[in-house]
């Protein structure tokens, strides 16, 4: 039962003129725009040489040479909260300002004797943060990340749970804090780190997650922002009407049964982006192909930049960029992507077919099929075929699933269940609104796979798999796994005047249920699947987080080309917030090349909260 508080006790801003900015462009239709001729001179160049020489294409303008993305970064947002149900870990917190702030936050609340619940052995004051991804929406999950303070006598967070907390944005400004409205709420199940233990630990033991914990209580707004000349106030509108118009030529989405453009020019130096449902999974992705978009192309233009880009398409040096812009020009750039498709050489194969996959073209299945079984290419990979709304796709990551490859098994299903997550193969069930989980019946060696990112939820691949015994096992403070030997185990909850049994089978599964029908929760059934791996009554692969990442290099000899000048690439595209660790990978650009997967702390040191100076600014 989930505990309540009552339980206890008793973006940049634009102004412009509004009114003449709608004035004009309500009137703008294409003809009109491109009838005004603006000269408008780029801010930001995205020509090749190649390009600026043609005298046929060089006046093509990008929308990426007027506008930059805005709101494509995570959003990180705190607070001080309080974990309960501790089994006598936790600590009376010290003075300090994040005792302070709870009290005023649980007074707020109306609970009675709140220094006296602080003061409990069972509660433990917390440092909250979150990272609210870009394009989020009002009502979307995210992961919370939480740990003790600096001073805190706590031992560990295992078997708490966060009460409902309300995150924030803060600022230090002239040595004080000054915070934000409220941007999203967080409560749940804390999941520490399953393998810690004893004091040698304390630090992983201190640190948790709330998986999906965090509910935004506000959608965060894309966008495109503008530079102009302030005294040029006409022509700056008719500028962003114009990008608007190219935009909503492009991409388009249904809001109750009508067509819209995803376009909606504020002002003249913003413009607000709808993420389109296909790039949900890789915004990112989305805006460079909307910065990718002409603004104003002839037909003749036009002609003579897809043979341009074709050409560029084809060489791996200019492939990458070549296949975003060809992406942009939606159907008229399929021909020359499909060449790109067939080309002998790796990459250039897999900038292309990368690029149809978000246009939702099959030929892309095969060459992304393939590529998924690569480290280099696996995150995007699997990010674009889950984009599809193609049968051909989905039964490709379906056969994905029966690799030995970890990564790649659970990238697929990761992949299926973006593409739909009501599809009978990976919906799963909902445990006690505690965890997913989900049976799968595969062909490959069996597996367990559980997450501590992005949602809660176990998998298993291979329904027949059981458990060795004797074992002795715990899930959590109060559930314990016990055989003897033989073909059944007794799991019991003991608790103060109340004990509950369940025998079953040695079926994983069966285990699995029983835990859950005595409460446990998805700490618990982590618990118990990592002590049951280590001490050997577990004999399927166990698996944490095996997420398919960026930054890893793809070695061209292994195609057996020895003649290759350069021998290693790594993919440049961003990694796709499909497979994306909050706080881990917000920017894989500066992630360092890996031909293996990174399985280091997800609790490392990423520099000071500002909630980490509220003490230090106000002692």
């Amino acid at each position: 039962m989930t505990p309540k508080w009552t339980d206890r006790t008793r973006q940049p801003s634009f102004q412009a003129d509004r009114r003449l900015f709608l004035g004009l462009a309500a009137g703008l239709t294409t003809a009109g725009l491109a009838a005004a001729g603006c000269a408008l001179p780029p801010i930001f160049r995205s020509q090749s040489p190649e390009e600026t020489e043609d005298p046929i294409i060089s006046g093509i303008r990008l929308v990426g040479d007027y506008a930059q993305a805005v709101g494509g970064f995570p959003l990180t947002v705190e607070a001080v909260g309080l974990v309960t149900g501790l089994p006598d870990t936790g600590s009376d917190p010290a003075n300090s300002q994040e005792r302070a702030y709870l009290l005023d936050e649980m007074e707020k609340r109306g609970v009675a004797y709140p220094n006296k619940l602080l003061a409990s052995k069972e509660t433990e004051l917390v440092l909250i943060r979150a990272y609210l991804r870009p394009g989020i929406q009002k009502g979307d999950h995210f992961d919370v990340e939480l740990r003790c303070a600096t001073r805190s006598e706590c031992t560990s967070l295992r078997g708490g749970w966060l009460m409902e907390t309300r995150l924030k944005q803060f600022a230090a400004v002239k040595n004080q804090i000054l915070e934000g409205k409220i941007l999203a709420l967080a409560e749940g199940a804390v999941l520490v780190d399953p393998s810690a233990e004893g004091e040698r630990d304390r630090l992983k033991l201190t640190r948790g997650r709330v998986l999906g914990g965090g509910v935004a209580t506000e959608s965060r707004k894309l966008g495109l922002a503008l530079r102009h000349d302030h005294d040029r106030l006409r022509e700056n509108i008719l500028t962003s009407a114009q990008i608007g118009n190219a935009i909503n030529q492009r991409f388009h989405s249904f809001d109750a049964g009508i067509k819209r453009g995803v376009a909606t020019p504020e002002t003249d130096k913003y413009i607000e982006i709808i993420v389109h449902p296909r790039y949900k999974d890789n915004v990112e992705r989305y805006m460079r192909v909307i910065r990718a978009l002409p603004i104003r192309e002839t037909d003749s233009q036009r002609i003579a930049r897809l043979a341009l880009l074709e050409r560029q398409l084809l060489d791996p040096i200019t492939a990458a960029t070549a296949a975003i812009k060809l992406e942009a020009l939606g159907k008229e750039g399929i021909t020359a992507l499909l060449k790109g498709a067939s080309a002998s050489d790796p990459e250039v194969r897999f900038y292309a077919a990368e690029a149809l996959a978000y246009l939702d073209e099959s030929a892309a299945v095969m060459p992304l099929a393939e590529a998924s079984r690569h480290p280099a290419f696996r995150a995007y990979a699997l990010t674009a075929l889950s984009a599809m709304d193609d049968y051909t796709a989905y039964e490709a990551l379906r056969d994905l699933l029966d690799l030995s490859s970890a990564e790649t098994r659970y990238g697929a299903f990761r992949a299926l269940w973006a593409m739909n997550g009501q599809d009978a193969l990976v919906r799963g069930e909902n445990m006690n609104g505690q965890f997913s989980y989900h049976l799968l019946e595969t062909k490959g060696p069996p597996m367990v796979h559980v997450t501590r990112s992005f949602r809660a939820e176990v998998v298993v691949f291979g329904p027949d798999q059981r458990l060795l015994t004797p074992l002795m096992l715990e899930a959590g403070k109060d559930i314990q796994i016990i055989s003897r030997g033989g073909d059944e185990i007794t799991i019991s909850r003991i608790e103060v005047g109340d004990e509950q049994k369940r025998v079953v089978s040695t079926k994983l599964d069966d285990v699995i249920r029983a835990v859950v029908a005595l409460n446990g929760n998805y700490p618990d059934v982590v618990q118990m699947l990592q002590q049951a791996k280590s001490r050997k009554n577990l004999e399927a692969r166990f698996e944490i987080d095996a997420l398919p990442a960026s930054g890893r290099s793809y070695d061209r000899k292994s195609e057996g080309d020895e003649e290759k000048d350069e021998k290693e690439f790594t993919i440049a595209n961003p990694l796709p917030g499909l497979f994306a660790r909050p706080g881990k990978d917000t920017d894989d650009r500066h992630k360092k090349s890996s031909s293996h997967r990174n399985d280091e702390d997800e609790d490392s040191d990423r520099g000071p909260s500002l909630l980490d100076k509220l003490t230090e600014l106000f002692e």
